[in-house]
C-alpha cells in the first residue's frame, strides 16, 4: 500500500521500518527533523507537506509527540485536511487527549476520511521487535481492513471501543507503568539503603508475585544507572497529565497518580526531561540521599 508517516523519532523510526520491510511504499515530510537515512535509502519519499502526504497516500500514521502536535500536522497550514481524498485512513499512534482525538475523527469523518486513534504501549523495545501493544478505538470495519498493517508493528492489536477509547486505554497504560516504576524505585532504593545488593533482591522478586516487565527491565535500568531514553520522562508528564485532567473532568480522584506525577516533575526541574521515565527513581533518591545501584555516590 502507499503510506504517509509523519513522526520519525524514537518509536516511529523502527515502526516505518517494519512497513518498509514488507514492501509498503512510504512517504513522509519533514517534522522537526529530516526522516532517517535508512529510510529514505529504504525508498521512502520524503514530500513538501503533510496535504502532499495525504494526497500521495490510501493510509496515513501519525507518530507525534503530543495534542497540539497532532492538531497541527492534521488541521494546521498545508495540512493533512487539505489534501485529504475520501476513503483515506488516518491511524494515529500518537498519545494524546481522547476529548481531541474524538474532535479529530469527527472533522476527518465529515471530509470523507477514516479515523481510528491506536495508541502503543512497548518503548523503543518493542518498536525495534514489532512487539507493540496496539490500543485501538474506531469503527469495526475500519479496524480490520488495516489490521494487517497493524501486525507489521505489534502483537497485542486490541479494539477497545468507538473514537477515543484507544487513547482512553493507553491514558490508563500509563497510569500502571508509571505507578509500578515508582514502586520498583522504593523497593530497590529500600534494598541498597539496608545494605542488601539490589541487584539479587531483583532477581529474588522476579520469581515472586512482584514479578512484572516493569521491575524487569526498568529495574535493571536503576541498577545499571542506564538512563538513555527509551521512553522521556516529559512524555510521560505529559501522559500523566492528561490522566490528571481527565480525572478532574469526571470528578475522579487519582491519589497515586498525582504523586507520581510529583516525582516526574521533580526530575523535569532537576533537568531530566530527555532522561528515560525509569529515572524517576532520581527524584526518591534525593530525599533518601542513597542510590540503587553500585555507584552509591552518583
Amino acid at each position: 500500500m502507499r503510506i504517509g508517516f509523519i513522526g520519525l523519532g524514537i518509536m516511529g523510526r523502527p515502526m516505518a521500518g517494519h512497513l518498509a520491510a514488507q514492501g509498503h511504499q512510504l512517504s513522509t515530510c519533514t517534522h522537526r527533523s529530516g526522516p532517517p537515512v535508512e529510510l529514505v535509502d529504504a525508498g521512502m519519499q520524503v514530500l513538501s507537506s503533510p496535504s502532499a502526504v495525504a494526497a500521495d497516500a490510501e493510509v496515513i500514521i501519525l507518530m507525534l509527540p503530543d495534542t497540539p502536535d497532532v492538531e497541527l500536522v492534521l488541521f494546521g497550514p498545508g495540512g493533512v485536511i487539505e489534501g485529504l481524498a475520501a476513503g483515506t485512513t488516518i491511524i494515529d499512534m500518537s498519545s494524546i487527549d481522547p476529548l481531541a482525538t474524538r474532535g479529530f475523527a469527527r472533522r476527518i469523518e465529515a471530509r470523507g476520511g477514516n479515523y481510528l486513534d491506536a495508541p502503543v504501549s512497548g518503548g523503543e523495545v518493542g518498536a525495534k521487535n514489532a512487539a507493540l501493544t496496539i490500543m485501538c478505538g474506531g469503527e469495526p470495519g475500519i479496524f480490520e481492513a488495516v489490521r494487517p498493517i497493524l501486525k507489521l508493528m505489534g502483537k497485542n492489536i486490541t479494539l477497545v471501543g468507538s473514537s477515543g477509547a484507544g487513547q482512553v486505554a493507553k491514558v490508563a497504560n500509563q497510569i500502571v507503568v508509571a505507578l509500578t516504576i515508582e514502586a520498583v524505585g522504593e523497593a530497590l532504593l529500600f534494598a541498597s539503603k539496608a545494605g542488601v545488593d539490589p541487584a539479587k533482591v531483583r532477581d529474588a522478586l522476579m520469581g515472586g508475585f512482584a514479578a512484572s516487565r516493569v521491575l524487569d527491565v526498568h529495574g535493571q535500568r536503576m541498577i545499571e544507572r542506564s538512563f538513555e531514553p527509551g521512553f522521556r520522562i516529559r512524555l510521560h508528564q505529559k501522559d500523566l497529565d492528561l490522566a490528571l485532567a481527565g480525572a478532574r473532568s469526571m470528578g475522579l480522584t487519582l491519589p497515586g497518580t498525582a504523586a507520581v506525577q510529583q516525582l516526574l516533575n521533580a526530575c523535569i526541574a532537576q533537568g531530566g526531561g530527555d532522561w528515560d521515565h525509569s529515572a524517576m527513581v532520581k527524584a526518591l533518591e534525593l530525599s533518601a540521599a542513597a542510590t540503587v545501584g553500585s555507584d552509591q555516590g552518583s
